[in-house]
């Protein structure tokens, strides 16, 4: 019987420029007590954790890539981070910044992840106990964190607004050149 390799836990706060100590030093915490598990936390302008590897910041494509092959994904609850993550097959555990500890300029992550929390598209965790339950859960079955990944629906959006706006856009040409010639 071939052992289970070891879990692999990536972490990101984004890209925004306010500090995001509070999860990193929750997922800290965590990592502390689970030296067996692989974390890796990209922590932007936060204090850098002591007890996973730490990058300041992942270029998007390498973040994505390490997204793809984690284990769990821990996020923060901006729109664009959790898609990323939902489209290479994870629903992300999310941690929203929150306006009040000046992680964010308003509550729109916390308006946000509940949303999609409440449609079980995430996992929400607002507080370390239940990011740290969280975590367990996902680490203990990995697969209860998997998803198919999601494309998103970009290709088909811009068939449609295609189908709609080139017709009217070749009348508006054939018009001007119609105006050009008579005049």
């Amino acid at each position: 019987m071939t052992a289970t390799p070891p879990a692999r836990v990536v972490v990101t706060v984004g890209t925004d420029h306010h500090r995001f100590d509070r999860l990193i030093g929750w997922v800290d915490a965590w990592a502390e007590a689970h030296p067996d598990v692989a974390v890796l936390v990209q922590h932007g302008t936060a204090t850098p954790p002591v007890h996973a590897r730490d990058v300041v910041m992942l270029g998007y494509d390498d973040l994505v890539a390490a997204m793809r092959t984690a284990d769990v994904v821990v996020a923060q609850g901006g729109p664009a981070t959790i898609m990323d993550a939902r489209s290479v097959g994870h629903r992300p555990i999310v941690v929203p910044r929150v306006a009040r500890l000046d992680e964010v300029v308003d509550d729109h992550q916390v308006t946000f992840a509940a949303w999609m929390a409440e449609r079980e598209l995430v996992w929400l965790a607002e507080d370390a106990g239940t990011l740290h339950a969280l975590l367990d859960r996902a680490i203990a079955d990995r697969s209860v964190v998997r998803i198919p990944p999601e494309r998103g629906a970009a290709a088909g959006t811009i068939d449609a607004f295609r189908a709609v706006v080139d017709p009217l856009l070749a009348r508006r040409a054939g018009r001007a050149r119609r105006q050009r010639l008579a005049g």
